[in-house]
């Protein structure tokens, strides 16, 4: 007798990943760990499609000891956009890690989105002061408007600042977050408000420097989760000069154009990175040691969180 596969759609993969709850299940994870191998990355040109129709497949699987196997697909088409479509599609497929059996179809954007937004306020729950409470946000995406929720998880976040390229979407998404109850408002001087920021978490796709080492004040923490391959960067060298720079995972190192960038000027060495989430989570080696240092902390993301939020979904929709 086979198992029904059971199909949890955006709303029911949304509901159990809350960020008090996804936040620790991170935390929890990275501690003891899962199998984790490399992504798949492969580009899709189909004979009969025309340069708009090019794309790219990125295949993420993990597996644990819980007895979960998961695996997310995302296909990225950019020229989806002349189409009117979103350029992104993810799904998540949770399997049985003892027989192969499917178990369900999730969200995988949902999942991606709230796994990210987590990962940073778990980093922040590590560096930034423990009485961090203003927030600027770089970006206006899906990630970007999770942002307050996630940090307010961590710290007694009271102010968001959002600055965007469009600073029509910076003031579109301010309204928003003010409609939601927070203390919210947009800016179009990156600068000033970079400057007078406790907590600066950047979720955008740059591909050029967007805040300057020179900017940051001391005792702040730079969030950096944008960015995913060598073309990208949401930082200048500078950001890391003098600067206390953790990673989610060593991948970062190879992944991240921000970091590349400063070890090739000589601003980073990887050996004076502090470490990664499992360091951390593991409780082998401190995160922020005094009120005065700066922090950085480098994203790229891993299967292992999106595992943790799916096995999150799973055990939610077997629990009623």
């Amino acid at each position: 007798m086979t198992m029904a596969m059971k199909h949890f759609d955006e709303a029911a993969t949304r509901a159990p990943l809350g960020f008090e709850r996804l936040v620790p299940a991170l935390r929890a994870a990275f501690a003891t760990g899962a199998q984790v191998p490399p992504r798949h990355v492969h580009a899709v040109d189909t004979a009969a499609g025309d340069s708009s129709s090019k794309g790219t497949v990125l295949i993420m699987p993990a597996w644990s000891d819980a007895g979960f196997l998961g695996i997310k697909t995302i296909n990225i088409f950019p020229g989806n956009s002349e189409r009117g479509l979103p350029g992104l599609h993810a799904t998540y497929v949770l399997y049985d890690a003892r027989t192969g059996v499917p178990l369900a179809m999730m969200d995988g954007n949902e999942i991606t989105a709230r796994r990210t937004a987590a990962a940073s306020a778990l980093g922040a729950s590590f560096l930034a002061r423990t009485d961090a409470r203003r927030l600027l946000v770089l970006g206006t995406g899906r990630i970007a408007r999770m942002l307050p929720a996630a940090h307010a998880s961590v710290r007694t976040i009271d102010e968001v600042w959002v600055w965007n390229h469009r600073p029509e979407g910076a003031q579109a998404l301010a309204a928003q977050w003010r409609a939601e109850g927070w203390n919210a408002r947009a800016t179009t001087d990156l600068e000033a408000a970079v400057r007078q920021a406790d907590v600066v978490s950047c979720a955008t796709l740059a591909t050029s420097p967007l805040v300057r080492g020179e900017w940051l004040a001391p005792g702040s923490h730079l969030d950096l989760i944008g960015s995913f391959t060598p073309a990208m960067r949401e930082a200048d060298v500078r950001c890391f000069e003098g600067a206390l720079t953790w990673v989610d995972t060593e991948e970062a190192l190879q992944k991240a154009g921000d970091l590349l960038d400063a070890m090739a000027a000589g601003t980073l060495r990887s050996e004076e990175v502090g470490g990664t989430f499992a360091t951390l989570c593991r409780q082998e080696r401190p995160g922020r040691s005094n009120a005065a240092e700066r922090t950085v902390f480098k994203a790229v993301g891993s299967a292992l969180e999106d595992l943790t939020a799916a096995t999150l979904v799973w055990q939610a929709g077997n629990a009623k």
